[in-house]
């Protein structure tokens, strides 16, 4: 034995405060398979674990799709997998899930874990790409169609609550917005191409925002730098926004803003509209859709697509009206409050 003493292993660097606020100090929170007893905590209290997504209205949706052993089931939005693991779960034996997904950095984590399972390789198939192309994507690996489809259209935790992401205005970061970040324009870089007028328009087309034309007119000046952050927009709509009632008022001005531009850099209405209209050719006869939606703009297209398409023929029967999470599901996860679930049948 050395007469030397040993060193001391480095210990986790502290963070400031009682506690942990930023992303990357949340260190308990992004390793939950190692601190399950703490993380059991943080969710009996209501929040959602940073890093983490929990899947919405799960068993409204595992009843309305009804997965049966042996199915094929669409995610068409794998996000997290908290869905599709339940999903996955139910088909088996025998059954197939495809999941898609646009963003490539969390893509291969939530393929991972649902890999880690235990299922059959040839249980999952993953594809990373947007929903609009499931048609096609069908075509050549379920000829015969899905026996049920699930499409999420919120935006993940994991993307909230990372910074570098820039989805939320609470958190510093760079003003991306983008689904997937190696295509297309950050929200910076679009705005700095927008007249007043087609930043008018995003912003009542994308989000019912009541103060367009002021936020539109008001937002640059010969004199104002670039907007280059989610802080500092966030800050630029405060100042411009200053006459409101409240400050809650304020807020959700700003969180409107800031979905308007994140619909916009992802054309997310066009992919969309394109979904929804090659969705009754996706299914089986009889077989069974789910759309999640968190705005007006996404539900009102989700309900006239399906009222369209009952019209002609295609559905047999769609949701009357919309359904909720509990009021007990959203004092668990608040971010389910603004969640709306509508359903589709396909023609036998």
């Amino acid at each position: 034995m050395s007469d030397f003493p040993q060193p001391k292993p480095p210990r986790r660097p502290r963070y400031s405060g009682k506690n942990p606020r930023n992303f990357s100090e949340k260190y308990k929170e992004l390793h939950p398979d190692r601190y399950a007893h703490d993380l059991q905590k943080i969710l009996d209290s209501g929040k959602t674990l940073a890093g983490s997504h929990r899947p919405i209205l799960l068993p409204e949706i595992l009843r309305i799709l009804n997965p049966q052993p042996g199915h094929i089931a669409v995610d068409a939005t794998l996000g997290y997998g908290g869905h599709a693991r339940e999903l996955l779960a139910a088909i088996q034996p025998g059954g197939l899930l495809i999941a898609t997904d646009t963003d490539p950095l969390e893509l291969p984590k939530s393929e991972a874990r649902l890999r880690a399972l235990g299922f059959p390789p040839d249980s999952l198939l993953v594809r990373r790409m947007n929903f609009a192309g499931l048609q096609k994507l069908l075509a050549e690996t379920a000829p015969q169609g899905a026996d049920l489809i699930l499409a999420d259209l919120g935006v993940s935790s994991m993307q909230i609550d990372n910074p570098s992401r820039g989805f939320s205005f609470k958190i510093d970061g760079p003003l991306d917005l983008r689904m997937n970040p190696q295509r297309g324009l950050s929200a910076a870089s679009l705005l700095t191409k927008l007249s007043p007028p087609q930043l008018e328009k995003i912003l009542t087309e994308n989000a019912d925002e009541p103060h367009a034309a002021l936020i539109a007119s008001s937002l640059f000046t010969p004199s104002s730098s670039p907007i280059t952050t989610t802080t500092q927009l966030a800050h630029r709509l405060r100042q411009i926004l200053q006459d409101l009632p409240t400050p809650t008022e304020v807020d959700l001005s700003i969180r409107r803003v800031f979905q308007a531009l994140r619909i916009a850099v992802n054309d997310e209405f066009s992919a969309l509209d394109t979904f929804l209209r090659h969705l009754p050719k996706c299914l089986k006869p009889a077989g069974r859709l789910a759309i999640l939606s968190f705005h007006s703009g996404e539900d009102r297209r989700v309900k006239l697509a399906l009222k369209s398409s009952l019209l002609q023929g295609e559905y047999s029967e769609i949701a009357p009206d919309i359904l909720r999470p509990t009021p007990d599901e959203q004092r668990s996860n608040p971010r389910s409050s603004s969640a709306k679930l509508r359903w589709a049948i396909r023609s036998a």
